[in-house]
């Protein structure tokens, strides 16, 4: 018995297995079924992958408006948790972006 990747899901099953115990796909040979769940898991992934994104920038936004509330640089503990919440905000949009990138040529 050997694992093998789910034609829909991508996930580890067995090869001597009639579905996928993941995704429920039958792996019978019907192949529109199979391309229904890998349609249903590619939309999935973009609708994450721009959830991430859309967090990423909220936090950068959120750091900003934290550091500049008021029309001034924040002098107490606003400054250090500002500046943080832009790097990880500006970092993780960077991250998310070329991930949704690598996402649509592969």
């Amino acid at each position: 018995m050997a694992l093998i990747d789910c034609p829909a899901c991508g996930k580890r099953i067995s090869d001597k297995a009639k579905s996928c115990s993941h995704c429920k796909v039958v792996l019978d040979g019907n192949s529109e079924q199979i391309e229904s769940a890998q349609r249903i898991a590619s939309i999935n992934r973009k609708t994450q992958l721009m959830n991430h994104s859309f967090l990423a920038l909220l936090a950068f936004v959120g750091g900003f408006a934290l550091w500049f509330w008021g029309g001034e640089q924040a002098e107490n503990w606003r400054k250090p948790a500002g500046i943080g919440l832009m790097a990880v905000g500006f970092v993780g949009y960077l991250v998310t972006r070329v991930r949704i990138a690598l996402n649509k040529r592969g």
